[in-house]
């Protein structure tokens, strides 16, 4: 396959256009999604399929490679689909799922849209695939914007599905804290905390109630174990009175750091629906604020925004990897920074260089837990975690810088202007340069006439600023004459 000027996106695009003339059924219980898939054979050749495309229901990477290419060798093709593949599972026997049968068919690399709504489902055919060797990337995260938007009415009918009793659970596990805790008991659990679930996902059951306990089953929250319901990992971080006792990192080690004053230390632990609180908390009480008396009503105003501290801490509770024995969340604030650290490293298929540049997809590492705490409105939609930290520029901060150093992910805000060049070693970069520097950041490369229409400067200055980038290591000159562009390093 020639793939030496192969443009991954434009058949993203292509496959979220045949996406939309997929079929609805005929059917009054529930949306079904909308589905494209674009199949690109080793020959270059394409082919497309919709959801119900030549017969109701029929999943379009069923159509593609069932019905249109049963006896075709499809072996190193590539593959566009808008959703998730389904996982092994999630088709009543004998069926096939999605992904066994790109398994099957020796797919060589699979785009996907955007996870499965469905919780209990969702990143299992993503992770099924990369179990049995298939290369697997997201979509770009403004594509993946477009397929929520037109599959909202079917996505929000898979979330309030999830809270219903279904059929057999799908097989794959994403972590070890998905399956019951033998020395957990129900007791474990606090009532206060799942009653707060229960009403702000609007759950017209009663505490440990034959149907509370199969709605929990069904949400990964308790296993059945013979005669009685035990909690799952999950249902104890998520619930636990103390999880900690059975999972000592589950915890956040925030500490205050102040030359000549030494360290204030805290820590939170407790059920994870409760940790952001708790340390927002103590944010408020160690950052410095003022109070903005201009209108009817005070407002307090951070030295640094508390929705993006807010956000980066969420990310950290609800994405990190809790099977990492020992590693709890580290949240530190300094004189020249805030710095959290999470445990795990990106999670598959999404790579540190989208996260160094705030491109990354949305894909969560622990969907249940994303789920819960959407449903208690303690996260917003996905996709916004990013989105968030690039308004930083737009108050006068400095962007943060993300690294890893195992087993962490870091995020390092820089408070000032002054603290972001010690930071980089005395780059001593005026407040336009860091504005010039940042937005390379997030667009990743640009000419120097696009620097000069952004930022309505002259020539001669986006030559200075450019310049002065590359010469501190910031940025890298590419290509050459007319062609030459800027890259963020």
């Amino acid at each position: 396959m020639q793939t030496t000027a192969f443009e991954p996106r434009k058949y993203m695009e292509m496959a979220i256009e045949v996406m939309n003339k997929s079929v609805q059924e005929p059917r009054s219980d529930k949306v079904s999604p909308k589905v494209g898939a674009l199949l690109m054979k080793p020959t270059g050749e394409i082919e497309t399929a919709f959801r119900g495309e030549l017969r109701q229901g029929d999943h379009a990477e069923f159509t593609l490679l069932e019905r249109k290419n049963r006896n075709v060798a499809l072996d190193g093709s590539f593959l566009f689909a808008t959703l998730e593949p389904c996982a092994p599972g999630a088709r009543k026997s004998p069926k096939l799922s999605c992904a066994e049968r790109i398994v099957n068919a020796r797919i060589k690399k699979v785009w996907v849209g955007i996870e499965d709504p469905d919780p209990s489902v969702d990143r299992k055919g993503i992770q099924y695939l990369i179990n049995n060797g298939v290369e697997v990337e997201m979509f770009d995260p403004d594509l993946q914007d477009v397929i929520r938007e037109a599959n909202k009415q079917f996505i929000k009918g898979a979330e309030d599905r999830a809270k219903q009793l279904q059929s057999e659970p799908v097989n794959t596990v994403l972590t070890q804290k998905e399956k019951a805790e033998p020395k957990a008991h129900l007791d474990d659990l606090s009532q206060k905390s799942i009653e707060a679930f229960l009403k702000s996902a609007k759950l017209d059951v009663t505490v440990n109630s034959i149907k509370f306990h199969r709605i929990f089953a069904q949400l990964g929250l308790l296993e059945e174990k013979g005669n009685m319901f035990v909690p799952t990992g999950l249902g104890l971080l998520l619930f636990g009175e103390k999880p900690q006792l059975m999972y000592p990192n589950a915890l956040i080690r925030a500490t205050y750091k102040t030359a000549g004053r030494g360290e204030d230390i805290h820590t939170v632990e407790g059920a994870l629906i409760n940790q952001a609180d708790e340390v927002m908390e103590w944010y408020e009480n160690h950052i410095g604020k003022q109070i903005d008396r201009s209108k009817a009503r005070h407002q307090t105003i951070y030295d640094y925004p508390a929705n993006v501290i807010r956000e980066c801490i969420l990310n950290a509770i609800v994405h990190r990897d809790y099977d990492i024995e020992g590693a709890p969340v580290y949240f530190e604030i300094n004189e020249e920074a805030i710095i959290i650290k999470s445990p795990g490293a990106p999670v598959a298929p999404l790579k540190m260089e989208q996260m160094e540049k705030f491109n990354a997809p949305s894909l969560s590492r622990n969907p249940r837990i994303m789920y819960i705490m959407e449903q208690m409105d303690l996260v917003e939609q996905r996709g916004l975690g990013f989105q968030t930290i690039k308004e930083l520029s737009e108050v006068n901060l400095p962007l943060p810088f993300v690294s890893f150093d195992n087993p962490y992910m870091i995020f390092t805000f820089p408070r000032e202007i002054d603290a972001f060049n010690q930071l980089v070693g005395n780059a001593e970069l005026n407040s336009d340069e860091l504005k010039g520097f940042d937005y390379i950041r997030i667009v990743q490369k640009i000419t120097r006439k696009e620097y000069e229409t952004q930022f309505g400067y002259d020539k001669k200055k986006a030559v200075r600023h450019l310049t002065h980038l590359t010469e501190l290591g910031l940025i890298e000159q590419k290509g050459a004459g007319p062609g030459i562009y800027y890259e963020s390093v």
